[in-house]
């Protein structure tokens, strides 16, 4: 899906629109443009928040092991994903890394500049190849200004993050490494396109669990023994799905279960019991554009 601007003019009003393949521009109403995007989060809102941002919004890939943001240096973009799959990793003063959670079309990279200006907390890294709908923090913040509704998207995916940190750091204290590897594939999984192929190699396992090469190899063999995983060529892994299951620690289903809660049906509850905003747009003009 491509996001593009026509300008018109229509009784003194500049109004933009946006353009999906295969439609006709101008003929859809603003909420099937939002469930069109992509992105959970983005699709939760209201037609008018949404309005706020379609304008600024464009889609750029997600490239294999691409890095979004480092650790510490400051956040020049806020990414919405559509597909694939992105990990949080923290770093260690003395270069040991694990991930803290994983996101895919639930989430975002870069809120944490709603809190004021900032640098973030982690590295994100893209997984697994797909899309993101990206905008730049200024223009994030001036709709947030006007919408109590992306105040509260904010707030929602805040808690979905939390959620994830919490059960990991739990996860990692309490459970066997190839239990945490088999949570980690399923999180993973959930986030792709499909297909039960990852690509993913050994030095990103070896990231994602916070271990070394050696203990990623021995709990590789271990799942391939029990046939979770069924090949394991250089940079992919093939997976069962069902078997993955059974050995993955209890945190898989918990965790899955209270972030599909608060994305899928506390968000849209939420964040369309907002007040509506000030100086909302006409249904008919649902993209006028709010800048020069």
């Amino acid at each position: 899906m491509r996001l593009a601007i026509a300008v018109a003019s229509n009784n003194a009003a500049r109004l933009v629109k946006m353009r999906l393949p295969g439609l006709r521009r101008g003929t859809i109403p603003v909420m099937e443009h939002a469930t069109r995007v992509g992105n959970r989060l983005l699709a939760a809102l209201p037609p008018a928040d949404f309005a706020l941002l379609a304008p600024h919004l464009r889609k750029v890939p997600l490239e294999h092991d691409a890095v979004l943001v480092r650790s510490g240096d400051k956040i020049e973009h806020i990414y919405f994903p559509c597909s694939g799959a992105i990990a949080f990793i923290m770093e260690l003063p003395n270069g040991q890394t694990a991930a803290t959670a994983v996101i895919g079309n639930d989430g975002a990279v870069g809120l944490m500049t709603a809190l004021g200006p900032t640098r973030s907390p982690m590295t994100a890294i893209v997984r697994v190849a797909g899309t993101a709908l990206q905008i730049s923090p200024v223009r994030f913040h001036t709709a947030l200004e006007r919408s109590t509704a992306l105040a509260t998207a904010v707030q929602i995916l805040s808690r979905a993050l939390m959620t994830q940190f919490q059960h990991v750091a739990a996860c990692n204290a309490l459970h066997s490494v190839e239990a945490r590897l088999a949570r980690w594939l399923l999180h993973i999984h959930d986030r792709t396109d499909g297909g039960d192929i990852l690509p993913l190699t050994q030095e990103t396992l070896s990231e994602l669990l916070g271990v070394r090469r050696t203990t990623v190899t021995h709990v590789v063999s271990a799942l391939r023994a029990s046939r979770a995983i069924k090949s394991s060529r250089r940079g992919q892994l093939e997976i069962d799905r069902d078997r993955l299951e059974m050995i993955a620690c209890e945190c898989y289903k918990v965790m899955s279960r209270r972030i599909g809660r608060i994305v899928s049906q506390d968000a849209p509850r939420l964040l369309h019991a907002a007040p509506e905003r000030n100086g909302c747009p006409p249904p008919d003009f649902p993209f006028a554009k709010t800048d020069s």
